[in-house]
């Protein structure tokens, strides 16, 4: 399960949204009836929870959440960051039992973050890194969106840069989904990036990891501890193996990234009703388009979808 804490975010990346000003939600869940929301999605059977936003650091009540998630016996808690805030959180997030983070970085380059981000400092993220290594996470991803023209020439630059650092890089299909349906003619599909990335990997077809979402990862050459994730998307969906759900931060059950249907949750949350919750993710469940015929971001329904009001 995928929680948007909150749909707000303090950069506004080309591939996510039009602008800074582009409208947030009315309401969101308070703490409290974010708790009674997880408390009927672990009684649904969840087992694993990621926090997203927008940028989940901006919550006020973050640590607090990720500490209350790790009373519930749940087999993994992580969360999606743009680490713009994570060097004064990385160690309160890890000491209420955060365990994995992914961090999303594009470029290396300050000026290209900058352009890519709509205003952003490429100095505050490197030391939200930074502060995270440190911090020792059981596990750091990179997730770098791939945009052909503005940073497809630094895949070999963030591999490297990341493994230097112990992290994971992976590397993003452009997906059709809001702005990113406006730069379809800009997609460096995974099969161009393996190309690119050759001397760095070893052959055959990329592996998932168990129960850990869509990535297909290939090992190192020079050190098989090492490995390159890549998620498609739009060259090659995977719909079929999803088992994903997302709450959004109004409090809406969401079965797939690619559609605005949903079912909400938002009054019995806030009623404290846990079994109504557990009902209402199950309903949700039950609601996902068959994987078989539906083929996710590639449908026609994803352009209408905000990346930042649901968190990817």
């Amino acid at each position: 399960m995928r929680l948007s804490l909150t749909d707000r975010c303090d950069l506004a990346c080309v591939y996510c949204r039009p602008h800074r000003h582009d409208g947030y939600l009315e309401e969101r869940l308070d703490v409290d009836a974010w708790k009674t929301m997880v408390h009927g999605l672990v009684r649904a059977g969840i087992r694993r929870v990621r926090l997203t936003g927008g940028e989940p650091l901006l919550h006020p009540a973050l640590v607090e959440v990720v500490r209350f998630l790790g009373t519930l016996g749940l087999e993994d808690v992580a969360l999606t960051t743009n680490a713009t805030r994570l060097a004064a959180l990385a160690r309160p997030l890890r000491g209420a039992g955060l365990r994995r983070v992914n961090i999303s970085l594009d470029t290396l380059s300050p000026d290209r973050f900058r352009e890519m981000t709509r205003g952003g400092r490429l100095d505050v993220v490197l030391r939200g890194v930074e502060a995270a290594v440190e911090a020792g996470f059981d596990e750091i991803k990179l997730n770098a969106v791939v945009v052909r023209g503005a940073n497809d020439d630094e895949l070999e630059d963030l591999a490297r840069w990341s493994w230097a650092r112990g992290i994971v890089p992976r590397f993003l299909e452009v997906m059709a989904v809001g702005e990113g349906a406006h730069l379809q003619d800009r997609v460096v599909t995974t099969s161009e990036m393996r190309a690119r990335l050759v001397h760095l990997v070893r052959g055959g077809e990329p592996e998932p990891e168990l129960d850990r979402g869509p990535a297909r990862y290939l090992v190192a050459r020079e050190d098989p501890r090492k490995k390159i994730g890549f998620i498609s998307g739009t060259s090659d969906t995977y719909c079929k193996g999803c088992d994903r759900l997302r709450v959004a931060a109004d409090g809406t059950l969401r079965p797939c990234l690619a559609t605005n249907d949903g079912l909400s949750a938002a009054s019995v949350a806030r009623g404290g009703d846990v079994e109504a919750v557990a009902r209402a993710t199950f309903d949700a469940w039950r609601s996902k388009p068959d994987g078989e015929v539906w083929k996710g971001c590639t449908e026609d329904t994803a352009a209408g979808v905000s990346m930042r009001g649901i968190g990817g």
